[in-house]
């Protein structure tokens, strides 16, 4: 069993997803957490849309 199976095989979804969202979709999840990071004082709906949209595409074929 490798050490992200592991690890992942006692946690809850939540901790699943984030682990995997960092090990194999890090470039990804960067670029979304730099445009909230970029607009969090002025937050509006869809304001990071495009980058979600591909950090979540990435999300879903690794896990889905």
């Amino acid at each position: 069993m490798t050490a992200l199976k592991a690890a992942t095989s006692q946690q809850t979804p939540l901790k699943k997803f984030a682990l995997h969202s960092t090990s194999t979709c890090s470039a990804r999840a960067s670029v979304y957490g730099k445009c909230i990071l970029a607009g969090y004082t002025d937050v509006r709906k869809d304001m990071c849309k495009e980058e979600f949209a591909q950090f979540d595409e990435t999300e879903v074929v690794k896990i889905g």
